[in-house]
């Protein structure tokens, strides 16, 4: 009985005791995050001299390259003088487009996705089509190269686009109705 009472004591006490702190078994010293940055880099810097590379060998087109990290070229470009107004915040753009690889293997052909109608900046859509709409004006058709990560990234679309894919885009940009709100602010 004695040690019955000894064991019982013994229990309460380190019942008692404040929880202490668990640590991991396994400790990472951010090595995955620097080896991913790593990686992402280098998929990045192939992607674009790949896209260099084509560009070097299409030297019949005029190709521009954005602030934003990707290349166009005018198909049709605005002649109108008086057209100089450009997508911003807030405007109502309604556009078409087809996406394909960047060696002209279709993803979505035109007329395949429909005609479009996109508030800017207001509204999900993939990086790099949501900068270029903002650089056409009304009328106006441009093809769009964009590395993948300013295309569908990681991820694809979960269709028809695969991860880390670069994507060529031939966008015609209709219409754009301006925002009038935010003139009267």
């Amino acid at each position: 009985m004695r040690i019955a009472l000894i064991l019982l004591t013994i229990l309460m006490l380190g019942a008692c005791k404040s929880p202490e702190a668990r640590y991991p078994v396994s400790q990472n010293s951010g090595s995955y995050i620097r080896e991913s940055v790593e990686r992402n880099r280098e998929l990045v810097a192939a992607e674009e001299e790949y896209i260099k590379d084509l560009m070097e060998e299409d030297s019949a087109t005029e190709y521009l390259v954005s602030n934003d990290g990707f290349w166009y070229y005018y198909n049709k470009r605005s002649t109108d003088s008086s057209n100089t107004e450009m997508p911003e915040f807030g405007d109502l753009v309604k556009f078409d487009y087809s996406l394909s690889t960047l060696d002209g293997e279709p993803i979505y052909e035109e007329g395949e996705k429909p005609t479009r109608e996109y508030a800017v900046d207001q509204e999900e859509l993939f990086s790099g089509l949501r900068q270029g709409l903002k650089l056409m004006k009304e009328g106006e058709t441009v093809t769009f190269l964009f590395p993948s990560h300013k295309a569908y990234g990681y991820y694809g679309d979960k269709n028809k686009i695969g991860t880390n894919v670069p994507v060529k885009a031939k966008v015609t940009l209709h219409d754009i109705n301006k925002n009038e709100s935010k003139n009267e602010d």
